[in-house]
């Protein structure tokens, strides 16, 4: 990403990232939200329908967090939060479905997760992703999905030279999807047996880290943020890529699954936190995967920006309610917590300001 565009457009420190977020992300991204939730209202088949308010409802933080990529070019907002907001409802929407499935079929998850693909891949035809499940009738609200992710993309000046990377991460995201929600005895032998063709390149992680970094969408939007720049130098998607994935995409889902913990447990669900040791293994994992997401965000273009978002993660979850109800949890978030002023600030926004407007 080039030193000058977006460099000088990006906010400078967290009180200026949250005036942004507030005054223009925050409410565009409720009004996109709102339009989908309108249009989903109408889908003719009842579960579907179920699905697709029901993954708004729970998930709307999803997009927000999403959002705040378009603060840091805010000029190019009205073409990066339809594209974040669609393709990050399509993630939540296909998430619900294959989690509450009346399927288990392995090809009914790798269609329905196609249509992430072809939201990244203008040119590429778009089958029924619903051809292999019982409920089919969405009265077109996947396509138009899909469609919005389309029509933004073509307003993005450099989208060829991030779009081999986008679709490399949406590729890695949705066979995550698939061998996670197939059946339970199924999943671990799955899992293991995929990160053995990639472990080669990632020898500093941990099966379990790798399909964690899978799960997150971080890395696409700040792709899609840096096609918005007419500026972006060859090579230089290719720089993002390798400092969001695996460290900070990483990092943001293992957060994720380290407050979920007692949840999981709870429902029976695959929570890959679990997979360590011992506690001690996972404190140290995780200060490892924190540290490692630090130096990634400091090496890109306009790091501090990058830095905050790794910051914003580590506060965002860590001040969740959740979290006090978990005595090991919570001793990691204190140990996860030392060493940055950032966080701490954004601790304290979160905990006192963002919750109470969310």
């Amino acid at each position: 990403m080039s030193h000058t565009l977006l460099a000088g457009r990006s906010p400078r420190g967290p009180f200026s990232l949250m005036k942004r977020v507030y005054k223009f992300v925050l409410p565009e991204v409720r009004a996109e939200l709102g339009r989908w939730r309108e249009r989903a209202n109408g889908i003719p088949d009842r579960e579907l329908r179920k699905q697709a308010l029901d993954s708004m409802a729970s998930k709307e933080f999803h997009c927000i967090g999403g959002g705040v990529y378009a603060a840091a070019n805010l000029e190019q907002r009205h073409v990066l939060i339809p594209l974040i907001v669609a393709l990050q409802t399509i993630s939540d929407y296909l998430d619900n479905l294959c989690d509450r499935s009346t399927s288990l079929d392995p090809g009914d998850f790798r269609l329905l997760h196609r249509s992430m693909l072809d939201a990244v891949t203008p040119e590429a035809p778009m089958p029924d992703y619903y051809a292999l499940r019982e409920e089919r009738d969405d009265g077109g609200y996947l396509p138009a999905l899909v469609r919005q992710c389309r029509d933004s993309i073509a307003a993005l000046p450099s989208y060829g030279k991030v779009q081999p990377y986008v679709a490399e991460l949406v590729g890695l995201y949705a066979d995550l999807q698939v061998y996670k929600h197939i059946e339970r005895s199924e999943r671990e032998p799955r899992l293991l047996e995929w990160w053995s063709g990639h472990s080669a390149k990632h020898p500093q992680l941990l099966w379990n880290e790798f399909a964690a970094a899978t799960g997150s969408t971080l890395g696409m939007f700040m792709l899609f943020l840096a096609a918005s720049d007419p500026e972006l130098e060859d090579g230089q998607a290719e720089e993002i890529r390798n400092r969001y994935f695996p460290s900070i995409c990483g990092l943001h889902i293992l957060l994720d699954y380290l407050i979920d913990q007692a949840e999981d447990r709870e429902g029976g669900d695959l929570n890959f936190c679990t997979y360590y040791p011992d506690e001690r293994t996972l404190n140290e994992r995780m200060e490892r995967m924190v540290q490692a997401a630090r130096k990634s965000a400091d090496e890109l273009p306009f790091g501090h920006f990058h830095r905050m978002i790794v910051e914003g993660l580590v506060a965002l979850y860590l001040s969740d309610p959740k979290v006090a109800g978990q005595r090991d949890v919570m001793a990691t978030a204190k140990r996860l917590m030392k060493g940055s002023p950032w966080t701490r600030v954004f601790f304290w926004l979160n905990s006192h300001w963002i919750r109470k407007k969310l």
